[in-house]
């Protein structure tokens, strides 16, 4: 069975490159020992590769620092950063009501039970839409507190639709409700409680 996710990344740089991450890490779950592939040369090129980053890589507050710099939007989170390769990643669309949505697909690195998405990935990526939704909003926080109710299976394979909205503003308490559907069925509900603050940028 061949199943398509999400398209490899065509530009340079971190983002390409964590797109062929990603295709690394499906490829080694879909191949396993059961595959005849030669996986010790296959470790010895990717520890290759990794004593090649390792090398280049600057120390580790410079990163930080150039991680978090600019207008608030990071490209390395683990939902929708394109330059993190265990991000699927998602892409948002405002919507006329004043949500946003993504459309995705999950494969294999995202397993819980058999051909179904783990439920701590569908807490991770609910708890990040809805961030995604506040900042939309204008007006975002860090998680409070986060209700998950788990309707049905979420697939793998198989397109899901994550939704969220921004409801209320109570001084510095945001309230945000997010869900994930697969079609037309909702699997996972969310209810968010957010508070208006946040950490402090590395310096």
């Amino acid at each position: 069975m061949t199943i398509e996710l999400s398209s490899p990344c065509r530009g340079t740089g971190v983002d390409a490159a964590a797109a062929a991450a990603r295709r690394v890490i499906d490829g080694l779950l879909r191949a396993g020992d059961i595959s005849g592939a030669d996986l010790g040369g296959v470790a010895d090129r990717l520890n290759a590769i990794a004593d090649e980053l390792d090398a280049a890589a600057p120390d580790l507050r410079e990163r930080l620092v150039d991680m978090w710099h600019g207008d608030g939007n990071t490209r390395h989170d683990a939902v929708a950063g394109s330059e993190n390769p265990i991000a699927p990643p998602l892409e948002y669309t405002a919507l006329p009501d004043g949500s946003i949505e993504a459309v995705t697909v999950l494969g294999l690195p995202y397993q819980g039970p058999p051909e179904c998405v783990h439920g701590g990935v569908s807490a991770l990526i609910l708890d990040h839409t809805l961030g995604v939704a506040n900042g939309w909003a204008g007006v975002s926080g860090m998680t409070a507190e986060l209700v998950l109710r788990y309707h049905h299976v979420t697939p793998l394979f198989e397109p899901l639709t994550i939704r969220a909205r921004q409801v209320s503003v109570d001084g510095r308490k945001i309230r945000t409700v997010g869900s994930i559907s697969a079609g037309g069925r909702e699997c996972v509900t969310a209810e968010g409680l957010f508070i208006a603050k946040f950490q402090p940028r590395p310096r």
